[in-house]
């Protein structure tokens, strides 16, 4: 009678190369997936934010990303109460050198109306020029007021004070140039808020 086949024991060497192979074969897997896992979180803004704003939880969102450490603001760190300094665009890395401390930060907002139409692409985080446009002299002039102002936001409002539609436009005006700026504001003309190309800061 033909001899019965023997289950493999534990000392049986062809079980244990089959064992050891294929623990190898997922530590390899694990290496591999580990090494393509690089990315490590950071904030990025949950929408555009502008200068002047007190920055706040609501205001970012994590994101993974494959850069170098140091340039962004990782989740553990504490900028709640930092004010942002320049324009941070929806869905931008939150970068520590667009943050300060409320009192470095000299820019404020001014609400600019205007009965003159705006472009379209002038929204929260644009880029414009202020022009006054005066009516008190015979010949009417158009001068520069402020340039390279960004838009905070933008009202758009069927004023009752007003024959057509007035537009307010808030813009963060550097603190050396408020008083000069109020004064072109109050001065007899219309204002112009044009829009730069290339949109945001």
């Amino acid at each position: 009678m033909a001899g019965r086949l023997r289950r493999p024991g534990w000392r049986d060497p062809r079980l244990l190369v089959g064992l050891l192979l294929i623990a190898v074969a997922v530590t390899a897997v694990a290496g591999i997936v580990r090494s393509a896992d690089t990315t490590v979180p950071y904030y990025a803004a949950a929408d555009t934010l502008t200068p002047g704003t007190v920055l706040a939880r609501d205001d970012v969102v994590v994101v993974r990303v494959r850069i170098p450490d140091g340039t962004y603001v990782a989740p553990g760190e504490e900028p709640w109460g930092q004010v942002v300094t320049r324009v941070v665009g929806h869905g931008e890395l939150m970068p520590h050198a667009a943050l300060a401390e409320p009192a470095d930060f000299t820019g404020r907002s001014i609400a600019v109306r205007t009965s003159l139409p705006l472009a379209d692409g002038v929204e929260r985080g644009s880029v414009v020029d202020v022009y006054l446009t005066r009516t008190d002299a015979d010949e009417p002039r158009t001068e520069l007021v402020a340039s390279r102002l960004v838009v905070e936001s933008v009202d758009h409002d069927s004023g009752s004070f007003s024959a057509g539609s007035v537009e307010t436009v808030y813009v963060v005006v550097p603190q050396r140039d408020i008083a000069q700026f109020l004064d072109a504001l109050a001065a007899k003309g219309d204002i112009s808020v044009v829009g730069l190309a290339g949109g945001a800061a």
